[in-house]
């Protein structure tokens, strides 16, 4: 029998039903499968850390023209995100703009996460795969785990304002070299970056808490989005030391990689998201 496309009235309202349809099971994966067991935590040791970095390595030279090709669209916002700023006048958010990459690394590694699941399973994976995520058992809770870490990144953004208000508090900067002078050359300006970067390293234990391990658990498992974080602060709690160290470890590579022009997060975000992959390996069963 030949097949046919019927009608656009009845071509439009399959594909309708087929949208709900998905969206629908998007929905329920945010609370999750009900007979899905309780993620089992193992302890985390410095060796575990170094491996999963050797991992995260050896899978980005797997994929290395692959990622280097995605990974590029992220210096590209940033340097225009910061390019608007200064247009803007808004140039003294720059640095909270480039810092906040470590609140936005979570969701920006997820493709990175699923090709390192495949090639773990003996797939051949390519940067095709990242589109694959959508078919992830816990997709509906990415999305709102991923607008959570966005929802962050704007709260940053408003505090880092509100510092430099309560601080220097010129509005708008005169100049870049009247706002440098004002940061470097007064004890405002000094207040601004200790008080700045105090409340940053909140935000950041923040984000490691609750997303060290819950991006990967949700692209294997459909735990949903409150065992999927609390699974994250579970292991941050019990291996304190391993999570400081892995964060203090991102932390620093973002700031490598942001030297010049934010274009070496070409290499460092997908290391750390492969190697991400294979730390949750590690600390969760």
């Amino acid at each position: 029998m030949d097949h046919t496309i019927g009608n656009p009235a009845s071509w439009v309202a399959r594909h309708v039903i087929a949208t709900i349809s998905h969206f629908g099971v998007m929905i329920q994966t945010i609370g999750g499968d009900k007979e899905e067991s309780k993620p089992i935590i193992r302890t985390l040791t410095m060796d575990d850390l170094r491996d999963a970095l050797a991992r995260g390595y050896d899978d980005f030279k797997t994929f290395r023209s692959d990622v280097i090709t995605v990974c590029t669209l992220y210096p590209i916002i940033g340097v225009c995100l910061a390019f608007m700023a200064f247009q803007g006048s808004l140039f003294h958010l720059v640095v909270p703009l480039i810092s906040g990459f470590a609140l936005l690394g979570p969701v920006a590694s997820v493709g990175m996460y699923e090709m390192s699941r495949r090639r773990e399973a003996g797939e051949e994976p390519n940067w095709l795969a990242i589109f694959e995520v959508i078919r992830s058992p816990g997709i509906g809770a990415i999305i709102v785990l991923a607008v959570a870490c966005f929802a962050i990144f704007a709260a940053w953004l408003g505090t880092a304002h509100v510092i430099y208000l309560m601080t220097i508090g010129t509005w708008p900067p005169e100049s870049i070299g009247t706002f440098l002078a004002d940061v470097f050359g007064t004890g405002a300006g000094w207040t601004m970056m200790i008080v700045g970067t105090a409340v940053g390293f909140v935000f950041a234990l923040l984000v490691l808490m609750t997303a060290i391990v819950s991006f990967p658990l949700l692209l294997e498992r459909n735990v949903g989005v409150v065992t999927a974080v609390m699974t994250s602060v579970r292991v941050v709690a019990a291996n304190p030391v391993p999570a400081m160290a892995w964060g203090l470890i991102v932390a620093v590579s973002l700031v490598i990689g942001s030297l010049p022009l934010l274009l070496g997060l070409s290499v460092v975000l997908p290391i750390l998201g492969h190697a991400t992959w294979y730390l949750y390996r590690k600390a969760v069963v």
